[in-house]
Formats: structure tokens, C-alpha cells, sequence
């Protein structure tokens, strides 16, 4: 039988580190040897404590449908948590409770946009905002982050794009995968942007404890902005949980019904342990968190000594997430090109810059959250592969 899919299906992007994942295993099952690069996922266990919590927890129990906005204990938690830590006051009514942090990205786009409506997303940037916005009914116009400001928000060209059809403004700071931070005087500037407008913001936090000497400070702490902006944040970066699924959104509580409406008709309620799991890492203590941000402070300055080491590769200093991204436009303008001769020639495993949209391109990803001594090895072959590439290009 013929398969006719809904013309939205055509409208869906996807997310490139697992289909480069997905090469890179199926080079590892012929015998080579891959490093990767390409996925954004801490290689850290999950903190001692989560992981009894859990366990607790399924003995006392917890392996039934909790209330699709989440366990009011857990609610509660990260209301305690986002108001410590953002300087806002959250109260449990606002905050959802999702199967990972990836729902509310797509809830918040389902109820608020609206065909035709403007979505305002980075570009580079998480591929996921455009495709969930498109996929929505709305328009995307691109934020461009340019390598001369650091791959920040720059204001005149913000405000420039927002207007009277702008529902919905995406936010990442600390930046995928730029590992750019959203200063005080940038985030005030985005809501002078706004003012005056009917635009949302989504703002993606996922990565605000993984920052190296600056602060990641939410837009939602500004004057007048909490009323308006969705907080977006998880577990799968600060402690290491990215195969636990359980993400949450803090939102004005209007927001928050309509939001658990849609869990409701899509997953019901994440999983009732990992939510008492969530739970105890929030209150629990936090030195396994500071212990990865430092060790990633110190791969972080290793990757981007040893890349600014290889002729024709330029990387700037990320300040926040696990992220470098290098330009490479003097070695191949064309990203994709040279990031698929890393992998099927040189065995290491990185994303082309246009997997985050057209203005990555001459850029490439690097995670890293590997080991020093693969790291090191990643750099070796890359200098290598460039040496190769560029004898190549001129025989």
C-alpha cells in the first residue's frame, strides 16, 4: 500500500548528531576505530545519589501515572531550584514536568503559534527550534549569531526582526553549539526589543550550570519579562541523565494548564521514579556538578589550544556548554564536505556548522565530552586530515 503522509510531515527537520552517530557506528561495526565528537552528551555517570533515589523509588512504588504536570514533590523541587537560582519567584503551578526537556519546546510552539506568526530562532542553532516551528505553522526568521560578536544577540539586527506578527522568540544560553553566554546588557536589550509586542520568549536554559567564569543569567529575571517568558531546563546536562528523560518548563500558570492539556493528549506524565529522581538531584548536593564543570573547563581549554595549533582553523574560547566551533572556511568553505572526510578518513566523528543552520556554514562542531587522551587523539587525526585535504586540493 502506497504510504501518503500529511504534507506537515515535510516540515520536520531533524537533529544530525544522531544520523552522524548512526555512520559513525556502522564504521565501527567494520573495524574502525571513531572518535567522537559529534553528540552532545556529557560521558559522566549520573550522580551516586539520583540513582538510589530512584531506585527507592521503585521499590516504594512509584511505577504508576503520576498527574501529567508531574509529582507536586518534584513541582515543588524545581520551583525551590529555578527560584534560587534564576532570582525569580516560581511557585509549583507553573512548572511542567516533561519526558525530557524537547516537549516543551514543541508544546510551547503548538499553543502559542499560530499559521503565519513569526518565530524568531539563532542561527546557528539547535536545529530542533526551526523544525517544531515550522512544523507549527510558523515563519521562521533567523537570528544570525555572527563569530565577530562572539556569537551573541546583536541588538540593532534583533530589533529589526521583531514586529507586530512576532509570537515567539527563542533564546539559548548558554549556546548549542556555539558555547556563546547571553550577557546582562544583552538580555536587556532583548526585552526592550520585545516591549510593546505580543512576542513570548523560549528561553532554553539547558546548559546554565555548565558555564566557565561568567554568569547565564534568565531573561525571566528581568522587569516585566517572567510574565511572558517560558523557562526551558532539565537534567540531562548538569547531571548527566540524558537517557532518563525528564525535562520541565516554568511558565506563567495560564500557560502551564494549556501546556499539560497537550502532555496530557501526547505522553500523559514522565515517569513517576524518575521524577522523585529529579528531585533528589536538585536538592541533594552538588558537587558532582561542579567536579564536570571543571573537568570540562579543562577540555574545553585543551581543544581550543590544540585547534588554534592546526594551520587553518581559527576557534574562539566558548564560555558556556561543552561545545567548540571552530571556522574552517580556510581549509573547505563548504563544512559538511570536510566534517564527512573526517569521518570516513580520518575516524573522527564531528557535525558539519550547517546542521545548525546556514550561517554555520564554514564551522564545525565539536563535543567535548570525551577524555582528554581522545580528545587528543581527535586532534592529531585532524591535523593529519588537514594536511591530507589540502595536498588533495591542490594535486
Amino acid at each position: 500500500m502506497e504510504l501518503r503522509l500529511a504534507g506537515r510531515m515535510g516540515l520536520l527537520g531533524t537533529e544530525t548528531a544522531f544520523e552522524v552517530l548512526a555512520r559513525a557506528k556502522a564504521l565501527e561495526r567494520q573495524g574502525r576505530h571513531i572518535v567522537h565528537l559529534e553528540v552532545g552528551e556529557p560521558d559522566f555517570d549520573t550522580p551516586d545519589n539520583v540513582k538510589d533515589a530512584a531506585i527507592k523509588a521503585l521499590r516504594d512504588g512509584f511505577t504508576h501515572y503520576t498527574a501529567t504536570a508531574g509529582l507536586w514533590e518534584a513541582r515543588e523541587a524545581v520551583a525551590e531550584y529555578v527560584s534560587r537560582t534564576r532570582g525569580v519567584k516560581a511557585v509549583p503551578e507553573e512548572v511542567v514536568l516533561t519526558a525530557g526537556a524537547k516537549p516543551i519546546m514543541f508544546f510551547a510552539m503548538l499553543a502559542l503559534v499560530e499559521p503565519g506568526d513569526e518565530v524568531i530562532v539563532p542561527d546557528p542553532g539547535y536545529p530542533i527550534y526551526d523544525s517544531m516551528a515550522r512544523f507549527a505553522g510558523g515563519v521562521v526568521r533567523p537570528l544570525v549569531l555572527r563569530e565577530e560578536n562572539d556569537f551573541r544577540v546583536d541588538p540593532d539586527e534583533f530589533r529589526r526582526l521583531v514586529g507586530k506578527r512576532t509570537k515567539l522568540v527563542v533564546l539559548n544560553s548558554p549556546h548549542n553549539p556555539c558555547g556563546s553566554v547571553l550577557s546582562r546588557d544583552d538580555l536587556k536589550a532583548i526585552a526592550a526589543g520585545v516591549a510593546g509586542t505580543p512576542a513570548w520568549i523560549l528561553s532554553d536554559e539547558i546548559y546554565g550550570r555548565i558555564t566557565y567564569g561568567v554568569e547565564a543569567a534568565s531573561l525571566a529575571s528581568l522587569p516585566g519579562m517572567q510574565e511572558r517568558t517560558i523557562i526551558l531546563d532539565g537534567f540531562s546536562k548538569a547531571y548527566a541523565m540524558t537517557g532518563w528523560r525528564l525535562g520541565y518548563g516554568v511558565m506563567p500558570a495560564p500557560l502551564a494548564e494549556r501546556i499539560t492539556q497537550l502532555a496530557t493528549n501526547a505522553t500523559s506524565c514522565a515517569a513517576a521514579f524518575t521524577q522523585i529522581a529529579g528531585a533528589a538531584a536538585l536538592r541533594g548536593p552538588q558537587d558532582s556538578v561542579d567536579k564536570m564543570v571543571a573537568e570540562f573547563r579543562r577540555r574545553r581549554d585543551f581543544i581550543v589550544q590544540g585547534l588554534n595549533g592546526i594551520e587553518g582553523i581559527t576557534c574562539r574560547t566558548p564560555l558556556g556548554a561543552f561545545y567548540v566551533f571552530p571556522n574552517t572556511k580556510a581549509i573547505d568553505p563548504d563544512s559538511a564536505r570536510f566534517a564527512s572526510f573526517l569521518l570516513t578518513e580520518m575516524g573522527v566523528a564531528v557535525l558539519s556548522g550547517t546542521a545548525f543552520g546556514p550561517n554555520g556554514q564554514g564551522y564545525l562542531r565539536l563535543s567535548y565530552a570525551n577524555s582528554i587522551p581522545n580528545i587528543e587523539e581527535a586532534l592529531k587525526r585532524i591535523a593529519e586530515g588537514v594536511a591530507r585535504y589540502r595536498a588533495a586540493a591542490k594535486a
